[in-house]
């Protein structure tokens, strides 16, 4: 008799291992592309776009210079304000929202990065209207304590109540533009903003100065052609994004600190820098018209709106070193991630230097647009020849701010921040109070843009994103 074989129980088929989702052509880019070809690839559409933005304040400042220098000087009071806006939802939060998503996406993380689009509509959402509560009930004594009186301050309260009635549109536009911006997508966010500069060209004059049935506003005319402007923006991106024209997809998503935090992380220290920015123009606007009266505010206002259009053209080459810096960080390509932000920063200090010499050799060019009143020409060509040849360290400094935005780590630029504003502030006050000269005031706001860049790149290029960070620098 023949021992039966035993019969082995049939093994069970192993359970393929989740494989993670394939990497997006544009998030591979980041990762692999040529540093300096990828980043001039993402960044012309959004210098473009920048420059449009900025165009919005110096459209508006143009018509307005036909009302009276008594305008001008109440719309030098409120831009301050209004910048700080738009760095803050753009440039801080906006920052932190692009930096999250990025790393995100770089780890392949998909659902966070879909998740974390509800999150930054929350936190700018909730920000947007803080930020107008703010504004509109304390606007009238931080107008008067900038040195706004008789009608410049009844022009700055008619703007500000306006504009920033609107403010929320502002913040969710830029939160949705910062979605898109974190996946590498820098053309949908250009194509809004650049239809809404189309649409405040004309819209601008017809609501100042009233055209038919519309009547003539004043300076409320400019504020009201800005809400409606960010509206049509706030509606297009909204569109692109809600839809799912983005890597990054808006979804319904349980609310989660962790990514809170994500965002507020970059995001929260971000603000801290916009604020040191926004309080060193502030507080030298006061010095200035301690020194000069309102004239001499009209005149530093409309020099140092140059400074600030430096801010959304450095930006321009800044969200693209948040996305590929983000990006390749959370991907563990540190080295990269370095090399990357250097690179963004060389370009944006030869860019903003020449616009500073060329301002500095030709004052009138620019402020000859603004107005004609000789103290406001005088005023405004005494900072540009001073502060002007400054700008390239300026650039260089905000654009490794935006850079250090994408690896998650603000200590340093926060820092020179601080200096800055100190050098600035302090030093101007003491150089009015010993010498009584506005150039020497504006030396100090140039000793402290050359002080703020070169600390910024020092300690970068020294490795210091990387020194309590795995991963070789």
């Amino acid at each position: 008799m023949t021992a039966e074989t035993p019969i082995r129980p049939a093994m069970p088929a192993a359970t393929p291992a989740p494989t993670a989702p394939a990497m997006n052509p544009r998030t591979r880019l980041l990762l692999q592309g040529p540093p300096l070809r990828t980043l001039l690839r993402l960044a012309w559409p959004n210098t473009l776009v920048m420059l449009a933005q900025a165009s919005v304040g110096l459209i508006e400042t143009w018509w307005v210079g036909h009302l009276g220098t008594d305008a001008l000087a109440g719309m030098a009071l409120v831009f301050p304000g209004f910048m700080m806006m738009q760095m803050l939802s753009g440039g801080a939060m906006g920052g932190g929202i692009a930096s999250a998503i990025a790393r995100a996406l770089g780890a392949n993380r998909r659902e966070d990065a879909d998740a974390l689009v509800l999150h930054a509509l929350v936190i700018n959402g909730a920000l947007g209207l803080l930020f107008s509560a703010l504004v509109i009930g304390f606007g009238p004594a931080l107008y008067r304590a900038l040195g706004g009186e008789g009608a410049s301050l009844e022009a700055a309260l008619a703007y500000s109540d306006v504009v920033f009635a609107g403010a929320v549109l502002v913040w969710l536009y830029n939160a949705f533009a910062s979605v898109l911006r974190g996946t590498g997508n820098m053309m949908l966010p250009s194509l809004a903003v650049v239809l809404g500069v189309v649409l405040l060209v004309p819209l601008s004059p017809v609501l100042i100065f009233g055209f038919g049935p519309v009547p003539a506003l004043g300076v409320a005319g400019a504020g009201w052609a800005v809400v409606l402007t960010s509206l049509l923006t706030t509606a297009l991106l909204g569109w692109a994004v809600v839809t799912g024209r983005s890597i990054a997809r808006f979804r319904i998503a349980r609310l989660r600190a962790a990514l809170f935090l994500d965002i507020l992380k970059v995001g929260a220290v971000a603000s801290l820098s916009t604020f040191q920015t926004t309080l060193t123009v502030m507080l030298t606007t006061a010095v200035v018209g301690a020194a000069g009266g309102p004239d001499a505010i009209a005149g530093y206002g409309t020099g140092n709106r140059l400074e600030y259009l430096l801010i959304p053209l450095v930006f321009g080459l800044g969200a693209p070193l948040v996305a590929l810096v983000g990006t390749n960080i959370g991907a563990g390509q540190n080295r990269r991630a370095l090399r990357i932000a250097l690179t963004g920063g060389a370009l944006a200090f030869l860019l903003t230097e020449a616009i500073g010499l060329a301002a500095a050799i030709w004052p009138a060019a620019w402020l000859g647009l603004f107005g004609a009143d000789p103290a406001m020409i005088e005023t405004g060509s005494a900072y540009l020849r001073v502060v002007g040849p400054a700008y390239g360290f300026f650039g260089l400094g905000l654009s490794l701010y935006f850079a250090s935005q994408g690896a998650g780590r603000l200590l340093w630029p926060l820092l020179a921040g601080a200096l800055r504003l100190a050098i600035a502030v302090l030093g101007g006050w003491a150089a009015l109070v010993l010498t009584g000269s506005l150039a020497w005031v504006f030396a100090a706001l140039a000793l402290a843009l050359v002080a703020y860049g070169t600390l910024i790149v020092s300690v970068l290029a020294s490795g210091a994103w990387f020194r309590h960070a795995g991963g070789s620098a």
